[in-house]
């Protein structure tokens, strides 16, 4: 490498500064985004007291509704990621946060459950692509050694958007009968505004890979783009699968399974979360603090627990772990009625929630690379994501049917227990820990010639 000034810059010196710049460059900014996004996707649980009884929706009816966006998400999101690894992120991110604005803010709309579901259908169609297009952004600037903790980070934006967003939606949902429309069209015209903002930020913003960043120094742009490209040629001599075999790979197909334990549980008790709160007899704005507090303790278990499995380096305990959490915290909620009691079980079941998120997501990158990595993880998603179709539709069905939350936390818990037993049966796959050993023993050096 040639020297830059008087000085040859130390490859640790290098590392620190290029690798502090680009998190603080991007990660807040893709929180925020993230942020937005899974707002705009979940701001149907705050609504969903009052928006029943408004249109007159069964909760049966309300959770396939709800659900229904991930069906959408589904089918479309690995064409949508395949176009960002074609277009570059920073455009296709874009078009993905202007058409879900105006999609969400359409939601105010709705006059039943027939337009309520294609709505919704739509949105998912319009979102699809997001949340797997930033992981494989990331893997685009960020070295294998960082990733929990920089998923951790960014998924950080979901507890947070509930630790935010549920007393705003509370508060907005009090706009009750203001120029004739009901709290929760408010809720969804404000919510969805932000997102038509920030298309023109990420234009402006976000830069497609590090080979492009005028924002860093030349030789922090090679020392960078040196190292990923090492550790992408690591895997690829492992493991090289194209766009199509990487979504028929039995590691993806069984990390998707995973990944529908995870969402299942989550999604299936957020979008009915406000409502079992709502129950305790309190009013909407202290119905949305009580319901943050679960995913505040979430937002502490995310970024604690990807930081430890990064600094110890193992992933397969760390997400049994987690799940463990899920399982009992469900398990114990549906055995008591006191709200103080069931709320404490429900914070246990939100450690495990967001805890197993960076951890899961350190899997699928550690194999797949290139537009293999842009299909497999949309892969991967896709199929998690129909979780969020399942989760939210069998509570609902069951709470119809039985007539309380008993049985839709039990059904919650049992598929996070699959979920994590899918994990302890995947073990450590040969190819993933292999590529992790390559890549972490193939770090570019820098010597000290002129």
């Amino acid at each position: 490498m040639q020297m830059v000034g008087l000085q040859a810059v130390k490859p640790s010196d290098i590392e620190s500064t290029t690798m502090s710049k680009v998190t603080w460059r991007l990660v807040p900014f893709l929180m925020l985004c993230y942020f937005i996004a899974y707002l705009d996707r979940v701001n149907i649980g705050f609504a969903g007291a009052t928006m029943r009884a408004d249109l007159n929706l069964s909760a049966t009816a309300f959770g396939g509704a709800a659900g229904i966006f991930f069906l959408a998400y589904f089918f479309f999101e690995v064409p949508s990621n395949l176009a960002l690894n074609a277009f570059g992120a920073r455009r296709w991110i874009a078009r993905i946060m202007f058409t879900w604005g105006i999609i969400s803010g359409a939601q105010a709309f709705v006059s039943g459950e027939l337009s309520f579901n294609i709505v919704r259908l739509l949105l998912g169609v319009a979102e699809a692509g997001f949340f797997p297009g930033i992981i494989f952004f990331l893997t685009l600037w960020f070295p294998t050694a960082y990733r929990a903790r920089i998923v951790g980070w960014f998924m950080f934006a979901i507890p947070i958007s509930t630790v935010i967003g549920a007393p705003i939606s509370g508060l907005i949902l009090s706009l009750e009968g203001v120029a004739g429309l009901h709290g929760w069209q408010w809720m969804f015209l404000i919510e969805g505004f932000p997102a038509l903002i920030m298309t023109f930020a990420v234009l402006y913003f976000l830069t497609d890979r590090p080979i492009d960043a005028n924002w860093l120094e030349p030789q922090e742009r090679e020392w960078l783009q040196g190292r990923l490209d090492s550790e992408r040629a690591a895997r690829q001599r492992i493991l090289d699968l194209s766009w199509f075999r990487s979504m028929m790979d039995w590691r993806v197909i069984a990390l998707g399974l995973v990944y529908m334990g995870c969402n299942i549980p989550q999604y299936g008790l957020s979008f009915f979360l406000p409502q079992i709160v709502k129950a305790f007899g309190v009013s909407n704005v202290t119905a949305g603090f009580i319901t943050a507090v679960p995913y505040l303790v979430g937002a502490v278990g995310m970024i604690v627990w990807g930081l430890h499995s990064d600094r110890t380096g193992e992933r397969k305990w760390h997400a049994v772990i987690a799940f463990l959490f899920i399982i009992v915290g469900l398990g114990l909620a549906s055995t008591v009625d006191d709200p103080t009691i069931k709320m404490l079980f429900l914070c246990v079941a939100g450690f495990g929630f967001f805890a197993v998120l960076p951890i899961f997501w350190t899997l699928p990158t550690a194999f797949l690379s290139g537009a293999g990595a842009a299909a497999g993880i949309a892969a991967v998603n896709s199929i998690g994501n129909l979780g969020g179709y399942f989760g939210p539709q069998a509570f609902g069905l069951l709470r119809d049917h039985t007539g309380s939350d008993v049985a839709g936390l039990i059904f919650l818990a049992g598929c996070g227990f699959i979920g994590m037993l899918i994990v302890l049966l995947l073990g450590y796959n040969p190819a993933i820990r292999r590529s992790l050993t390559a890549e972490l023993s193939e770090v570019p050096t820098y010597s000290k010639t002129a």
